[in-house]
């Protein structure tokens, strides 16, 4: 089954006032009434024009229809929520006004018909469903998932006003950022959702964790990686030096004669959890700068004493 987006077929926005709907209306009935128009697609779009104002002309009718939030593209395949219609009460009414609800599409049946509107043809009603659970990111700092933290975010939302009239509300959460927490999972907060339709309940409110770019670490799944600068002579000789970690610094035995790129593991040094990660030193060897008369001569030196062709590996 095809997803419907009615705002799409409407051409208005999902913000749009009951006015700018009304509008909209009128204005592509005219164009793709089949007595009138020359279009070819005019009866399939002035039925699909119907069908959409329908919805979308009655507040209650497009805040259930708004549950399904906006994601969803034209055309996409469609199944409806398994909780969808739950708590729908209808009551007897005029029916439907502008078309034969028979002739809808099976996305609108499936949504409203049933019991429901349709074909037995009910108006006016009164809606009590669970508000939509909603996402959105939260970035921190990877020193939060180490040892926690509290972060306060701002968030713009849409909700149904008190005139039926979709609104932007803006708020303003203090989020606890759990220790251990990695990059890509989710934090939930209960009831922080869309809002709830009657006397439906809200939905849940899921941020997705990422983290700020860092100066020194990055970062793959649980484990943390830091490029460690070492001095040539450290590296050829070996040497203990100081690290830092985003628990404080340490201090490491560079083994002798290490080459630029070699890995030390920190076991569980990494992102805190029941199985942490780790913390791996990739070194980086850095070569002093020949910037002076002395260094220069120090460089001139070690390319007559030592017999070292670091492209003897490749044949040259």
């Amino acid at each position: 089954m095809e997803f419907k987006d009615y705002y799409q077929i409407m051409g208005v926005e999902r913000n749009a006032s009951q006015d700018d709907i009304k509008r909209a209306y009128r204005k592509l009935a005219r164009k793709y009434h089949p007595d009138v128009s020359k279009e070819k697609d005019a009866e399939v779009r002035f039925k699909a024009l119907g069908e959409a104002y329908e919805v979308l002309k009655d507040p209650e009718k497009r805040a259930a229809y708004d549950q399904l939030g906006a994601n969803w593209k034209q055309g996409q395949d469609f199944r409806p929520p398994p909780d969808w219609g739950q708590g729908f009460e209808f009551h007897g009414g005029s029916g439907f006004s502008e078309a034969d609800a028979s002739q809808f599409s099976d996305f609108f049946e499936t949504l409203f018909g049933g019991g429901g509107f349709g074909r037995a043809q009910t108006h006016a009603h009164n809606i009590n469903m669970r508000g939509q659970d909603t996402h959105a990111r939260v970035l921190i700092d990877l020193e939060d998932a180490y040892h926690g933290a509290t972060r306060a975010i701002s968030l713009h939302h849409t909700e149904l006003g008190p005139d039926g009239r979709p609104r932007v509300i803006d708020r303003k959460l203090n989020v606890k950022i759990p220790k251990g927490i990695h990059q890509g999972q989710h934090i939930r907060l209960t009831g922080q959702g869309g809002a709830g339709i009657g006397q439906g309940q809200a939905g849940d409110l899921y941020l997705e964790v990422e983290f700020n770019p860092h100066s020194i670490y990055r970062v793959e799944g649980r484990d943390v990686y830091l490029d460690l600068p070492v001095a040539v002579w450290e590296a050829a000789l070996g040497a203990k030096v100081s690290a830092p970690t985003p628990t404080g610094k340490v201090e490491l035995k560079i083994p002798p004669g290490s080459r630029a790129g070699s890995k030390m593991r920190l076991k569980g040094k990494g992102i805190p959890g029941t199985s942490p990660g780790d913390l791996y030193v990739v070194l980086q060897v850095a070569l002093p700068p020949a910037d002076t008369e002395e260094a220069k001569a120090l460089y001139k030196e070690m390319e007559q004493k030592l017999a070292f062709n670091p492209r003897a590996g490749l044949g040259v």
